[in-house]
């Protein structure tokens, strides 16, 4: 069992989580509208997986860089926390965007 990619999963999620939490930028500053994108980011990025892993496109890469617990054949743990820190990125990326822009224009 490795846990090595998992970590660094998470690892990288806590610390756009803190960026948020010290400049405020979408989770910490609507938490209720972050949480309803997030999860139906993750849940749409979720069904696409499964729509891939059922027509044969995705498969479960080297399961030594991988814990071993499948959420179903060919979907890995590793894989909620990687869609996670994907959607948390994008998120973020808006969020800093919407208030360089806000700024720039003037607007408080």
């Amino acid at each position: 069992m490795n846990v090595l990619y998992l970590a660094a999963l998470a690892v990288s999620s806590a610390g756009l989580l803190a960026l948020d939490a010290r400049l405020r930028l979408a989770v910490f500053r609507f938490p209720r509208r972050a949480a309803v994108v997030l999860a139906i980011a993750i849940a749409g990025f979720l069904a696409w997986d499964l729509a891939g892993i059922a027509l044969g496109i995705f498969f479960e890469g080297n399961r030594a860089l991988l814990v071993g617990v499948d959420l179903a054949p060919e979907l890995p743990l590793e894989e909620v926390f990687f869609l996670l820190l994907l959607t948390l990125t994008a998120l973020e990326a808006f969020a800093v965007t919407a208030r360089l822009l806000e700024r720039r224009d003037g607007v408080r």
